[in-house]
C-alpha cells in the first residue's frame, strides 16, 4: 500500500486511512498472462531478481519469518504500476476470498508496526513481500510462481495456464485478534483467520468424552507448526479421531473446516483438492486436538487424510502481550509439495 503507519500515538493513527492498491477485482485474465505482464513491467535488474530458474533451489525455499530479504522482488521496491500489475498476479493466482485474506496479512505489518515502536519500521513493512516466477510463463511447459513475506508463503506450480500444485499454502495473524481499535482499518476484534479458529473449537467442543480420548492427542499444545519451512512434510501416520467415528453435524463440521482452507484457492483447485480426498475416502481423514479448549490459552490442531494436512497452532502472545493470540496455519500436500514426490 502507498500509505505507512508510522509509530504514533493510538488517537492519531485512528484518522488516517490507508490508500490501498489497486487491482482488479477479478480473475478472468489468465494466469499466464498476468505473470507475463507482471514481467513485463520490470527492468533488467529487476527481472533478475523476480524472475529465477524453475529449476533452481530458490523456488523449493519457503519461510514465514520476518527476515532482512527473500528471493523475488518485493514491492516497496516497484512503482505503482508494477505493484498493480504484481497484484493482478496474486489476484490471478487465488480466489478472492484468498486475495482479501492475502492482503489483510501484509495490511496487518502496520499494527505490528505500532505495536513494536520505531525498532521494527524497517522489518514490520507491509510492501516486504517478494514476487517471484520459475522459469517462463507459457501456454505449454512447466513454470511457478510464489508469493511471500511475514506470515505469508503461497507456493505455485503450473503446466501451461494450469496449477497443479498450490502448497505449501501458509497463513498467519499476529495479532490474532485485535484487542482494541488501531485506525479505521484495524477495528477492535479484527480477525484475519477467524473461520480457522472457530470452526474448530466447534469440532473440539462438540466430542463426546470417548471422543475426546481419541481425539485430544496432548494436554498441552506444541510451540509451532511441524516441519516450518522445510521443503516437504514427513510421512507421519494421521492423529487423532478418524472422521469415521463422527457424527453427521461432526463430519459437516469438517467439511466446513477444510473447505475454509480450500476457499483460499481458485474454484479448480478447491475442486481438485476435494475430488482427491472424495477419491482417497473422506472417512479416512482424521482430526487431532492438543492444548485448551477455549481461547487465550495454547491451542492445536490437526487435520489429515491420505492427500492433504491441515496444521493449526496459536501458542504465541501477540506484540502487545496477550498470550495465545498469534496464528499459523498450513495445508501441505501429502503427495508432495512443489509438486515434488513426497
Amino acid at each position: 500500500m502507498r500509505t505507512l503507519l508510522y509509530f504514533v500515538p493510538l488517537a492519531i493513527v485512528a484518522t488516517l486511512v490507508l490508500k490501498p492498491w489497486v487491482a482488479d477485482d477479478s480473475n478472468t485474465k489468465s494466469i499466464q498472462d498476468s505473470a507475463s505482464s507482471f514481467l513485463a513491467t520490470l527492468d533488467d535488474a529487476q527481472k533478475a531478481k523476480a524472475q529465477l530458474a524453475y529449476d533452481g533451489a530458490d523456488r523449493t525455499k519457503w519461510a514465514f519469518v520476518p527476515l532482512e530479504t527473500r528471493k523475488g522482488m518485493p514491492l516497496m521496491e516497484m512503482s505503482e504500476s508494477q505493484k498493480g500489475s504484481a497484484l493482478q498476479l496474486l489476484r490471478s493466482i487465488v480466489s478472492q476470498v484468498g486475495f482479501d485474506k492475502s492482503r489483510k496479512i501484509m495490511d496487518m505489518e502496520n499494527v505490528l508496526r505500532q505495536l513494536e515502536g520505531p525498532k521494527s519500521h524497517e522489518r514490520r513493512n507491509p510492501e516486504k513481500y517478494y514476487f517471484s516466477v520459475y522459469g517462463k510463463p507459457a501456454a505449454t511447459g512447466t513454470w511457478g510462481v510464489s508469493i511471500e513475506g511475514h506470515h505469508m508463503s503461497l507456493n505455485f506450480v503450473l503446466e501451461g495456464n494450469k496449477i497443479v500444485d498450490s502448497t505449501p499454502q501458509f497463513f498467519a495473524s499476529n495479532p490474532a485478534t485485535l484487542r482494541e481499535t488501531y485506525g479505521e482499518r484495524f477495528p477492535k476484534d479484527l480477525r484475519i483467520l477467524k473461520a480457522e479458529e472457530e470452526l474448530a473449537f466447534e469440532i473440539v467442543r462438540s466430542l463426546t468424552e470417548e471422543q475426546k480420548k481419541i481425539a485430544i492427542i496432548d494436554p498441552k499444545a506444541p510451540a509451532e507448526i511441524r516441519w516450518a519451512a522445510e521443503i516437504q512434510p514427513h510421512k507421519d501416520a494421521p492423529r487423532g479421531i478418524p472422521v469415521s467415528r463422527l457424527n453427521a453435524k461432526q463430519k459437516q463440521q469438517v467439511k466446513d473446516l477444510i473447505k475454509v482452507y480450500s476457499d483460499s484457492m481458485r474454484q479448480e483447485v478447491s475442486a481438485e483438492r476435494w475430488k482427491l480426498i472424495d477419491e482417497a475416502g473422506f472417512d479416512k481423514i482424521q482430526f487431532a486436538w492438543a492444548g485448551a479448549t477455549e481461547p487465550g490459552i495454547g491451542h492445536y490442531y490437526t487435520v489429515q487424510g491420505p492427500t492433504f494436512l491441515i496444521e493449526f497452532v496459536n501458542t504465541q502472545a501477540d506484540a502487545a502481550g496477550n498470550p495465545a493470540n498469534h496464528i499459523h496455519c498450513v495445508w501441505h500436500d501429502m503427495q508432495g509439495d512443489f509438486n515434488l514426490p513426497l
